[in-house]
C-alpha cells in the first residue's frame, strides 16, 4: 500500500464518519428514552390522585392496586432515565471524546505523510533540474567540439579562430563534467531518499494509521457492549417493577370491595313495611247500616294514594333519594349505621388528639421539674401558661369524647332495638267500624272516630313554651310514619311505623317537622322518617 496514500486517507475519514454516525444513533436513542420516561411520568401524574382528605382516600382494592401500578410505572420510568443517563455517559460521551482525539491523531499522521511526500518531490525536482542542466551542458559541449573541428579542418581559418574555438570547447567540456558530477550526486541523494520514503517513513506512517483505525474499531466494539450493558443493568429492577404490578393485580379482592360498598352505604334502616289497605267504602257501609248520612269528612283530611306512594318512594334512603338537610353536630341527619360510623371516627380522632395533649402535658411537667432543679436552664413559671392551656384542651377533649360516646350509645341502642323489633304488616285492615281513622289507618282506641282536626291538650312538662298556646295550631296536612321514632329528647314526639299524624308546622330546613297526634299530643319528628301530604289550601286552614 506504499502508493495508496490517498485511498488510506479516504478510508480513515470514512472510519471517523462511521464513528460519528453511530454516536448520532446513540444520541437519538437517548432522546427516545428521555422522552419515553418523561411521557410515562406525565401519564402517572395525570392519573395519580390529588392529595385528598383522609375520608376521601381510596379504599377499594381495585383502586389501591391501580395506584400501586402507577407507582411501579413511575419507578419504571426512572429506570428508563437511568438507561438514558448511562448511555449518555458511557457510550455517547465516550464516543464524542474519542472522535475528537481520533481526528487530531489522523490529522497529525496525514501531515507527516504529506511532508514526507513533499520532501521526496523536492529531491526529485532537484535531481531532475541537475539532470536537465547536465543534458544542456553536454549539448553545448558537443556543439563546441563540432565548431572546433570545423575550424581546425578549414585551411582558410586563422590560428586565432582555431585557438578560440579550442578554448570554448575546453570550457564547455569542463562545465559538462561539473554538471555530470552534480547530477550524479542529486541522483544518488534522490534514490536514497526515495528508498527511505517507501521503506521506512511511509510504512511507519501507515502503521500508525492502521493502529489508529484498529483502536477505532475496538472502541466501537466496546461502545456496542456498553450500549447493551446499559439496558441489561436495569433489567432486574424493571423485573421487580413488573412483579410489583402483577402483585398489585393479584391483590384485587372483589368480595372485599363489595363489603366496602355495603359498609359505606349501609343505612341501618329496615325495608319499609307493606302499605295498609285504605277502606274508602267505610262510609257506604255505615250509611246502609245506620240509614243516615254521615257527616262528610273534611276535604283536607283525604289521602291521595298516588301522592302518598310517590312521596314515599322519594323518602326511602336505601331505595331512593337521600333527603338533603344541614349537617348536624351529632350526625342525626344521617341514617343510623352511617351516623354510628361517623361518631366512631370522631371519637377515635378525639382520642388521638387527647393522647397528643397528654404527651405534651407530661413533657411540660418533666421540663418544669428540670427547670425547678436547674434554674439556670429556664424559668419554671414560663411553662405554666402552656401547661394550663394543655390541661384546658384535655378537659375540652374529654367532654367532647363523653358527648360523642353518649350519642354513639344512643345510636347503638336504637339499632339493636330496631333489629329486635321487626313489625309485620297486617294486610287485613277490614275491621270493626270505629277502628279506622278518617284516613283509613288503624288507631289504638277502638271507640275513637276522628272526623276533624282534634283539639290539643297541653302538656307543659313535655313541650316547649310554643306548645302551650291557648288556641292550637290548625292542621295543614297529614303524614304517615315510615319508620318508628322513640322521641326520647324533650320536644320530640314518639311515633310508630305506619302511624298517621297531623302536620301543624312544616320543616324549616332543620330536618324536623312539627306534628300532632289524634289525642292532641304535639312534638317534632324527623322529616326523613315521615311521608308528608300537605293540603291544597293549607295556607288558609
Amino acid at each position: 500500500l506504499k502508493d495508496q496514500f490517498d485511498n488510506l486517507d479516504k478510508h480513515t475519514q470514512w472510519g471517523i464518519d462511521f464513528l460519528e454516525k453511530y454516536a448520532k444513533f446513540v444520541k437519538e436513542r437517548i432522546e427516545i428514552e428521555q422522552n419515553y420516561a418523561k411521557q410515562l411520568r406525565n401519564l402517572v401524574k395525570k392519573y395519580c390522585p390529588k392529595r385528598s382528605p383522609k375520608d376521601e382516600e381510596p379504599r377499594f382494592t381495585s383502586c389501591i392496586a391501580f395506584f400501586n401500578i402507577l407507582n411501579e410505572l413511575n419507578d419504571y420510568a426512572g429506570q428508563r432515565e437511568v438507561v438514558a443517563e448511562e448511555m449518555g455517559h458511557r457510550v455517547y460521551g465516550e464516543l464524542m471524546r474519542y472522535s475528537h482525539d481520533l481526528k487530531t491523531e489522523r490529522k497529525m499522521h496525514l501531515q507527516e505523510g504529506r511532508k514526507a511526500q513533499q520532501y521526496l518531490d523536492m529531491c526529485w525536482k532537484q535531481m531532475d533540474n541537475s539532470k536537465k542542466k547536465f543534458e544542456r551542458e553536454c549539448r553545448e559541449a558537443e556543439k563546441a567540439q563540432q565548431s572546433y573541428e570545423r575550424l581546425d579542418n578549414d585551411t582558410n581559418a586563422t590560428k586565432a579562430d582555431v585557438e578560440k574555438a579550442k578554448q570554448q570547447l575546453n570550457l564547455r567540456t569542463h562545465m559538462a563534467d561539473e554538471n555530470k558530477n552534480e547530477y550524479a550526486a542529486q541522483l544518488q541523494n534522490f534514490n536514497g531518499e526515495q528508498h527511505k520514503h517507501y521503506y521506512i517513513v511511509i510504512p511507519q506512517i501507515y502503521k500508525q494509521l492502521q493502529e489508529m483505525d484498529e483502536r477505532r474499531t475496538i472502541k466501537l466494539s466496546e461502545c456496542y457492549k456498553g450500549f447493551a450493558d446499559s439496558e441489561r443493568k436495569v433489567i432486574p429492577i424493571i423485573s421487580k417493577c413488573l412483579e410489583g404490578m402483577i402483585l398489585a393485580a393479584k391483590s384485587v379482592d372483589e368480595h372485599r370491595d363489595s363489603q366496602l360498598v355495603i359498609d359505606c352505604f349501609k343505612s341501618g334502616f329496615e325495608p319499609p313495611g307493606d302499605f295498609p289497605f285504605e277502606d274508602y267504602s267505610q262510609n257506604i257501609y255505615r250509611t246502609i247500616s245506620d240509614g243516615t248520612i254521615s257527616t262528610p269528612k273534611q276535604e283536607g283530611m283525604r289521602i291521595d294514594s298516588k301522592t302518598t306512594v310517590g312521596k314515599a318512594k322519594g323518602k326511602l334512603w336505601l331505595f331512593g333519594k337521600k333527603p338533603k338537610g344541614p349537617a348536624l353536630e351529632d350526625f342525626s341527619h344521617l341514617p343510623p349505621e352511617q351516623r354510628r360510623k361517623k361518631l366512631q371516627q370522631r371519637i377515635d380522632e378525639l382520642n388521638r388528639e387527647l393522647q397528643k395533649e397528654t404527651d405534651q402535658k407530661d413533657a411540660l411537667i418533666k421540663m418544669k421539674d428540670v427547670y425547678e432543679k436547674n434554674p439556670q436552664m429556664g424559668d419554671p413559671g414560663s411553662l405554666q401558661p402552656k401547661l394550663t392551656e394543655t390541661m384546658s384542651n384535655m378537659d375540652r377533649l374529654r367532654m367532647e369524647i363523653h358527648k360523642n360516646e353518649a350519642w354513639l350509645s344512643e345510636v347503638e341502642g336504637k339499632v339493636a332495638a330496631r333489629s329486635d323489633r321487626r313489625h309485620s304488616s297486617d294486610i287485613n285492615h277490614l275491621v270493626t267500624q270505629g277502628r279506622e281513622s278518617p284516613e283509613g289507618s288503624y288507631t289504638d282506641d277502638a271507640n275513637q272516630e276522628v272526623r276533624g282536626p282534634p283539639q290539643q291538650h297541653a302538656h307543659p312538662n313535655e313541650f316547649d313554651d310554643e306548645f302551650e298556646d291557648d288556641d292550637p295550631l290548625p292542621a295543614i296536612g297529614h303524614c304517615k310514619a315510615l319508620y318508628p321514632f322513640d322521641g326520647h329528647n324533650e320536644g320530640t314526639l314518639a311515633m310508630k311505623e305506619g302511624e298517621i299524624l297531623y302536620i301543624i308546622e312544616e320543616d324549616k330546613g332543620d330536618g324536623w317537622t312539627r306534628a300532632r297526634r289524634h289525642n292532641g299530643e304535639e312534638g317534632y319528628v324527623p322529616t326523613s322518617y315521615i311521608d308528608v301530604t300537605l293540603e291544597k289550601n293549607s295556607k288558609g286552614a
